[in-house]
């Protein structure tokens, strides 16, 4: 594989999960298998109603998270501890696996959010 420089957007993603009128999160994927994803949760989201569903309703998420917000106001809750962290514009984040969220406030929460690539054997 010869290095290149790889350019992708979020306009023309390999996958789309569409919340309605609550959000999407587009996902794009590299080369390499390295994931970005655009998340656009609008005012009202929650994970319990609207993302868990498109999981196959587990019963918190399971994946982990690395990211950066945008934009507003996201509450995300360890659902073993019950602890809630709120996360703003301009907060980079670590999510581990085992928790819900929801958008606080009336503004849309927008973030960034990477994935390295799947451990392959």
């Amino acid at each position: 594989m010869s290095p290149a420089i790889e350019i992708r957007r979020f306009e023309s993603p390999d996958q789309l999960l569409d919340m309605k009128e609550h959000g999407r999160i587009s996902i794009i994927k590299m080369a390499d298998g390295t994931a970005g994803m655009h998340a656009v949760f609008e005012p009202g989201w929650t994970w319990e109603a609207d993302e868990k569903p498109l999981l196959g309703s587990p019963d918190s998420c399971p994946m982990r998270h690395t990211g950066y917000c945008i934009g507003g106001k996201l509450v995300v809750r360890m659902v073993d501890t019950g602890i809630e962290t709120h996360i703003g514009a301009g907060d980079f984040f670590e999510i581990p696996p085992g928790h819900d969220a929801y958008v606080e406030g009336n503004e849309r929460a927008e973030l960034i959010l990477f994935a390295p690539p799947e451990h392959q054997h």
